[in-house]
């Protein structure tokens, strides 16, 4: 009895030379698919410079909270912005809104603040403000960062004056060298003759802004000699490092009516001669007495701790 044939198969063998191969690309695909899945959109912002930021180092911060990482940053095709691409977190998708402000975190010291100090150590990281539009995939980045948001109400106005001096954005603005307010942002006139600068003073102290206040620059060092002696110009240390706005109100009876949002004052280099004796009675609802009002009878309100 002869042994059967052997069968043949013609059926083609995958190497094992290509086995390997095959399963690292499956492994990069799914790690794609992954990090896909992990994060949010990718968007693009442009900045006039873009010194510090560092793909796969520096990341995009909101309200302290990490909610993304730049990926890359090049210059754009003129060589004249620079392109930093960003990518989102997941579930921070509405980040991405169009009219959303993004801004490169520097240093700033002041005494209404230090903010950005430990940029020195861990390098620039980005900040964003949502915009409230559609989803966007580029934006315009600012070049510094933008005033506080408007979060306690209040009224802005605009001052004209000569030139800026050392006012900035964040600056104070002084009624009785008490802060009631800050410098919002500033600019030149549209026929550049002047320097506009937009303030906006907090509740409770809108009223203390009538049509015929005066407004000063309050901020740097102004020393004045004379042949009756030498004459050291009163500031706060605040002002001194950051510039600042202070006014006053003339007296009057009746006081002159209360200024409407966005009125025009001229900004004077210095305050009246007579500023100091001004003393007009203007009822204002100050936090102190709205705190009184809910003590027990006898109980004396302090002063509130912001």
């Amino acid at each position: 009895m002869s042994a059967p044939a052997p069968r043949v198969s013609r059926a083609a063998r995958l190497p094992l030379v290509w086995i390997v191969p095959l399963v690292a690309v499956a492994i990069g695909a799914w790690m794609v698919v992954r990090g896909l899945y992990d994060h949010g959109p990718a968007i693009t912002i442009e900045f006039a410079d873009g010194s510090g930021v560092e793909a796969g180092k520096t990341v995009l911060e909101y309200k302290g909270v990490s909610v993304g990482t730049v990926t890359a940053v090049a210059l754009n095709r003129q060589l004249q912005r620079v392109e930093v691409r960003v990518v989102l977190d997941k579930g921070t998708e509405a980040l991405a809104a169009a009219g959303g402000l993004f801004w490169i975190v520097h240093p700033e010291i002041g005494f209404s603040g230090v903010h950005g100090l430990d940029t020195l150590l861990t390098g620039a990281r980005l900040n964003v403000r949502p915009g409230r539009g559609p989803l966007a995939q580029r934006f315009i980045g600012l070049d510094q960062s933008p005033p506080p948001e408007n979060i306690q109400g209040g009224r802005s106005f605009i001052l004209r004056g000569d030139r800026l001096g050392s006012l900035t954005t964040g600056a104070p603005v002084f009624f009785r060298e008490l802060k009631v307010g800050s410098v919002d942002t500033s600019r030149l006139a549209d026929d550049a003759t002047a320097v506009l600068v937009r303030i906006h003073v907090e509740e409770p102290y809108t009223d203390l802004v009538r049509t015929n206040s005066r407004f000063w620059n309050a901020g740097g060092l102004s020393f004045k000699v004379s042949l009756f002696g030498a004459e050291l110009k009163d500031t706060s240390l605040e002002s001194l490092v950051t510039g600042g706005v202070a006014f006053a109100t003339p007296d009057g009876d009746p006081l002159a009516p209360l200024a409407p949002e966005g009125f025009l004052f001229p900004l004077a280099a210095d305050p009246d001669k007579d500023a100091g004796k001004w003393a007009p009675k203007i009822p204002i609802q100050s936090p102190e007495t709205v705190l009184h009002s809910t003590l027990p009878p006898g109980v004396a309100p302090g002063l509130l701790k912001h």
